[in-house]
């Protein structure tokens, strides 16, 4: 290893390094994904396990002409809220599956609104202050304080598979598989169906899927010629979820909010920010199993009417159950954009949105941003698509009005957001 100093001892970190060199770095701001910033002489280090202000000794995993990765492996001169990580897999070298338990749960709320701060100033050229929130209380009363101190939330877990049958969770930026014997950040629920301490031969990654209302619990197996639900004693094809005061069917694999207080405190938030009236229509695009839409036609009533649109067939089926009991919704399946192409928005007024990592379709916010609507709720979980596809929405002249954050996965880089879109005055 060769010893590389930020402050003109031993070679110059611009004239290249390589993966296995040690750098002493002052460590900059925050970064998107989980990283801080060093800039020793005129190259760029993203560093993890580290916190803003931080001196640090880190070793570099890989690098390029332009910017190097390192795994910050001694701390020299720590930053206030730095903490001791309880779980042995999250230093440098272990599971990828969460970037922040070195920093308290304030100091990582705080992180991520830099991030999200950052993105909107990058992306959107909006200068805004940015809080990220606890999540609120659950249809069943709990709080936040039930995630055990930002630990025990994460309701779905996949689990990797290695060649002797043997389960664990990916290396940060690898498909190395770290063998680990359990995942703080997981349920109860999840930890107790001992995945890691089974073997899976055949199988390529292990899904372990639970609803905490009613306990129930699904793992499924899939390989390259496999998928199939395995259990001594009978697996559910669904989960019944529960939020906003009800029951929600959902597909064992399919797609519900992994923390067990976020639907409860998206459904309120998105409420909050459109204020639906009755006998409004609206839309929920990218609806899942229709919570969204839910709540929404809850609100219009049946003088008004909700149209959802989702392209997975399972949970096109699921918000077809859960929406049964309200007439005037309707679920289409398909591309959001070209469904709403061929049957248009109607008269509706509000509409949201809850698109997959990768952002919007572009022609689907061109089609938002003309149809007349009053009021339109993003609900993102990344800051930096979430601010391209406020900017896109800028250029048809809709403003951002209102931006709520929430801290939804802790101790990972993840983080909510609800985005609130109000057209042109007039």
């Amino acid at each position: 290893m060769v010893g590389v100093s930020d402050e003109g001892t031993g070679r110059a970190v611009g004239s290249g390094v390589a993966a296995g060199d040690v750098l002493e770095l002052a460590v900059g701001d925050v970064a998107h994904g989980g990283w801080c910033v060093a800039r020793p002489q005129g190259m760029v280090v993203f560093v993890r396990h580290a916190l803003p202000g931080e001196r640090v000794r880190a070793v570099v995993t890989s690098a390029t002409a332009r910017f190097a990765r390192a795994d910050a492996i001694e701390i020299l001169q720590p930053a206030p809220g730095r903490v001791s990580p309880p779980c042995p897999y999250a230093g440098p070298g272990g599971c990828g599956g969460c970037d922040w338990q070195h920093a308290s749960l304030p100091v990582q709320r705080e992180l991520k609104a830099r991030v999200i701060a950052d993105q909107l100033r990058r992306l959107a050229d909006l200068d805004l202050p940015v809080t990220v929130e606890p999540l609120g209380v659950g249809s069943d009363g709990s709080d936040d304080a039930a995630d055990s101190g930002g630990f025990g939330w994460r309701t779905r877990v996949r689990f990797a598979v290695g060649r002797d049958g043997t389960a664990g969770l990916y290396r940060h930026r690898s498909h190395d598989i770290v063998a680990v014997t359990d995942c703080l950040i997981a349920h109860p629920l999840v930890r107790q169906a001992g995945v890691t301490r089974q073997r899976w031969p055949g199988a390529r990654w292990v899904d372990v899927a639970v609803a905490p209302g009613t306990g129930q619990r699904a793992v499924l197996a899939s390989g390259d010629a496999q998928h199939a639900v395995l259990s001594s004693g009978g697996q559910p094809r669904f989960l019944t979820q529960r939020a906003v005061g009800r029951d929600w069917r959902v597909a064992a694999a399919g797609f519900w909010q992994v923390h067990p207080l976020a639907a409860d405190t998206l459904a309120a938030a998105v409420l909050d920010g459109l204020a639906p009236r009755p006998g409004e229509r609206a839309l929920d695009l990218y609806c899942g199993a229709g919570l969204f839409a839910g709540v929404l036609a809850d609100a219009v009533g049946p003088g008004g009417a909700v149209t959802a649109v989702e392209q997975d067939a399972a949970a096109v089926r699921d918000a077809r159950h859960n929406l049964r009991q309200a007439r005037w919704a309707r679920v289409h399946r398909g591309d959001a954009a070209q469904v709403l192409a061929d049957i248009g928005t109607g008269d509706a007024s509000v509409a949201v949105l809850d698109p997959p990592r990768c952002g919007a379709d572009r022609g689907l916010l061109a089609l938002l941003c003309g149809a007349g609507l009053r009021r339109i709720a993003y609900v993102s979980c990344d800051p930096a698509t979430l601010a391209r596809d406020i900017a896109v929405a800028a250029g048809h002249g809709w403003r951002l009005d209102a931006l709520r954050a929430f801290d939804a996965f802790p101790m990972t880089h993840h983080v909510e957001c609800v985005a609130f879109l109000a057209p042109p005055a007039g």
